[in-house]
């Protein structure tokens, strides 16, 4: 199953904006992890940028970041796809600002019985947006039976106000502030929503709260 995927990294952006974003990197990678975050998650919520943002810098370096964005600019294996085997599904979102739409049509053109869905949305990042179709597609295609419905919410009311917070992108200090308790409370309510939510960061965090709350 391939998603938001591309083949040739040379018809992903014109050269001139592939240098802009290049350089913005380079030069000012916390303006440059914003312009990635509009580009990769521009239905995202004002807390879940935020902590993309925050995560893209302390994640890599400014040169190691735009190192790897050129070795996307320069992938190409359109050579390849000819060869797979595999029963293929490729899902796009047609506004994906992050691969054109045009780039799923050539992978599914070219892998032999692939199967192309184009679901709507702008988000590249898969949990940002509409998630159901995608979802429901995927499961689909391995058999699965589709969901009932959405889960009912696991957190409490105090864990839901924390979560809230936690996608405006507040530190625990600013949500203890925030909510009349120490800043060590907060902390403890953001671990104990954690492990109810089965995740690792305060992103997925504030991307559940994103998924759960519109």
């Amino acid at each position: 199953m391939l998603y938001g995927g591309w083949a040739r990294g040379a018809d992903v952006s014109p050269p001139a904006v592939r240098n802009h974003v290049l350089g913005l990197i380079e030069s000012h990678w916390g303006l440059g992890s914003d312009v990635l975050t509009d580009i990769f998650a521009p239905d995202a919520s004002a807390g879940t940028r935020a902590a993309l943002s925050t995560y893209q810098q302390e994640a890599s370096s400014p040169r190691i970041a735009a190192a790897l964005l050129r070795l996307c600019y320069e992938v190409d294996v359109t050579s390849s796809l000819g060869r797979v085997r595999a029963p293929t599904l490729v899902v796009h979102r047609d506004q994906d600002r992050a691969a054109p739409l045009e780039q799923a049509r050539l992978i599914a053109a070219e892998i032999p019985g692939a199967r192309l869905e184009v679901l709507p949305g702008r988000s590249h990042i898969p949990y940002v947006g509409d998630t159901a179709p995608l979802i429901g597609v995927i499961r689909e295609f391995l058999g699965l039976p589709p969901l009932r419905g959405p889960r009912p919410p696991t957190l409490t009311a105090r864990q839901r106000e924390v979560a809230a917070l936690v996608a405006e992108g507040l530190t625990n200090r600013e949500i203890g502030e925030r909510l009349g308790i120490d800043e060590r409370s907060a902390e403890g309510h953001l671990e104990r929503i954690r492990l109810r939510l089965g995740v690792r960061s305060r992103a997925q965090v504030a991307a559940w709260w994103v998924a759960t709350s519109s």
